[in-house]
Order: structure tokens, then sequence, then C-alpha cells
């Protein structure tokens, strides 16, 4: 079965205003569980990276 890869970027950087990281978007905890995820979660996890990426602020 193939896994899910994982959406990191390797810069890794956790916004302290939403928590997200703002390479893949993703909290602390989605970051550290990501290798105990089940291939269901790991898409869930995606499903919400557009989402979050659209309410970050921007970088200038």
């Amino acid at each position: 079965m193939t896994t899910v890869p994982s959406p990191c970027i390797n810069w890794c950087d956790i916004n302290p205003e939403n928590g997200y990281c703002r390479g893949c978007y993703r909290t602390l905890t989605e970051i550290a569980n990501w290798s105990d995820l089940t291939n269901p979660e790991k898409l869930e996890v995606w499903s919400l990276l557009s989402s979050r990426k659209l309410q970050a602020p921007q970088q200038n």
C-alpha cells in the first residue's frame, strides 16, 4: 500500500498567530504525529491545508 506523502517543504517555522507551520500549514501536533497517522487521517490533514493557507497572513 502506498503511504500518503508528507506536505513538508523543509521550511519549518510555526506562525505564533495561528499555530500553523509557515511551510506546510500543519499544526505541531499534526507534524509530530504524521508518521503514526493512518492514510485516511493524513488525507484529512491534507484536505485542511488549502483553506489554512488562504487564511494565513501573506509574507511580503
